[in-house]
């Protein structure tokens, strides 16, 4: 993201970073975990942008987890965006949990899963350290998946009762088809994580607000390209140059 920051700063954006719940040494601001139900998080922060900062034109980027969230905001929006939200760009988005969960505990992905779990079980730690009374798991180290995380932690955190009854909420795939704003999502054919098959779903396919662009090559969320400088980092470019030119066509259009 801070790629896209600088880029999107040199093509005249103001950028603002939004740091899920816990990240960024945010631990002890919330009593509550990040997950992807979380579009209500984006939400807020956009009404602030435009209430107290009166911004006239907002643009959304998120990766993985963060592009599932802009979608699924996008997607609850309907048809009734707000006029100042003019586009919304997602990188990889894990928008369907439920088909990603599935790649969760096979073998070519073990040293994956146990750094995202070392990191999710510390901060486990940290919070029942700061909020004891909310968080006593017992076993955490008997969790070798991430559908086992999902299980006995994210789910029961984030109110539900199954892991599954999570995947159904918290995916985008549920409402990319209301999508009615200006829509750029990034993903690629070699995705260890995200099966390309969750960008095939009708709602995307078929929705003329949304433009997929899915490569060959680019894993979960690289897209490094062979040409270096300015090119080298090809998603970041996208995102950038879609924000540009949907902000030029808006302003020709209402002569600013």
């Amino acid at each position: 993201m801070l790629g896209i920051a600088n880029k999107a700063y040199a093509t005249g954006f103001s950028v603002l970073r939004l740091n899920q719940r816990n990240c960024g040494g945010t631990e002890h601001l919330t009593p509550t975990f990040y997950n992807s139900c979380l579009s209500n998080d984006c939400r807020a922060v956009l009404e602030e942008l435009i209430e107290k900062e009166t911004l006239p034109e907002i643009f959304f980027a998120g990766y993985s987890m963060g592009g599932n969230l802009v979608l699924k905001m996008a997607g609850e929006f309907g048809a009734n965006p707000v006029p100042e939200l003019h586009g919304v760009c997602a990188v990889c988005p894990g928008l369907d949990l439920a088909a990603t969960s599935e790649v969760s505990g096979k073998r070519r992905y073990w040293l994956y899963e146990r750094s995202m779990l070392r990191g999710l079980k510390d901060k486990v730690r940290k919070k029942s350290q700061l909020f004891p009374e909310r968080y006593r798991f017992e076993g955490l180290g008997r969790l070798r998946t991430l559908r086992e995380w999902d299980e006995t932690v994210t789910a029961p955190a984030a109110g539900f009762l199954r892991a599954s009854d999570y995947y159904r909420q918290a995916s985008a795939v549920r409402v990319v088809n209301q999508i009615r704003l200006p829509t750029l999502v990034l993903t690629a054919e070699d995705d260890p994580f995200i099966p390309i098959e969750s960008f095939r779903d009708p709602g995307i396919l078929t929705n003329p607000f949304i433009t997929l662009m899915a490569s060959k090559f680019g894993g979960h969320c690289g897209f490094v390209s062979r040409h270096g400088g300015d090119g080298r980092f090809w998603a970041e470019l996208q995102v950038v140059e879609f924000c540009r030119q949907h902000s030029q066509m808006i302003n020709s259009e209402t002569g600013h």
